[in-house]
């Protein structure tokens, strides 16, 4: 093969075999394996997104009033927004899930019920749903405390010894009485009374069954028992 020669007197490859060269450096390079990446850093794990638009207070309190107004969209938006810190200060004030549960459907009710008393000038509106959830909360626990004392101040004989075999003419007659008082109730109390007693089902369950707020189930039953107690006992008098 012929070499050039250079005007400094240096050998030069052809021009040809210069240019197969370049391809062969060009392709070495292309082929090489891509550099690795370097490991994330604390910094890259924690914000590798960016954070989400903030709320504004203007908006919570425009859903308040759009619940004032009546508007069902606007409570869903809420309960969206704060059932999870709702739910988890009633877990922390009941210990127990079920009555933490009871407790948000509640505070939620009651803001159905209330967001035409809301005032932005005595606080922020999730403040506000959370002093609702504290309350309610806290009468929970005192309900239950109570319900506890009652049963601990019965005699141990009460719980120990069996009672007496009914008479069955006695039973027919509670029977009747008790078909009889249940007239008096209305359709919503009688449909609420048994569904939870005769299906035996939790306040929470009946008002998933019948598609109710908890507060709305929990009302009528307890209105209906009352009317119940009233005509069994206006029966037993006479």
């Amino acid at each position: 093969m012929a070499f050039i020669k250079t005007s400094e007197g240096a050998d030069k490859l052809p021009s040809g075999t210069a240019r197969r060269s370049r391809r062969a450096a060009a392709s070495s390079l292309a082929s090489a394996p891509p550099a690795s990446k370097a490991e994330p850093t604390l910094g890259d794990v924690l914000y590798a997104r960016k954070p989400e638009k903030l709320v504004s207070e203007r908006e919570w309190v425009d859903l308040v009033r759009a619940v004032a107004g009546g508007d069902p969209l606007a409570l869903h938006a809420l309960y969206e927004r704060a059932n999870r810190p709702v739910f988890t200060l009633a877990l922390r004030l009941t210990g127990g899930r079920e009555a933490a549960e009871e407790v948000t459907l509640d505070v939620f009710h009651d803001v159905w019920r209330r967001a035409s008393g809301y005032d932005p000038a005595n606080g922020t509106v999730l403040g506000w749903i959370m002093n609702q959830a504290r309350s309610r909360s806290i009468d929970r626990l005192r309900f239950e405390h109570r319900k506890k004392r009652a049963a601990d101040a019965l005699p141990a004989e009460a719980l120990e010894e069996p009672a007496p075999a009914a008479d069955p003419v006695e039973c027919a007659e509670r029977g009747r009485a008790l078909q009889k008082a249940l007239g008096c109730l209305s359709a919503d109390e009688r449909v609420a009374i048994e569904t939870a007693f005769f299906e035996e089902l939790t306040h929470v369950e009946v008002a998933a069954r019948l598609n109710e707020p908890l507060g709305t189930v929990k009302t009528r039953i307890r209105a209906g028992l009352h009317k119940l107690r009233k005509a069994l006992a206006e029966t037993d008098n006479r």
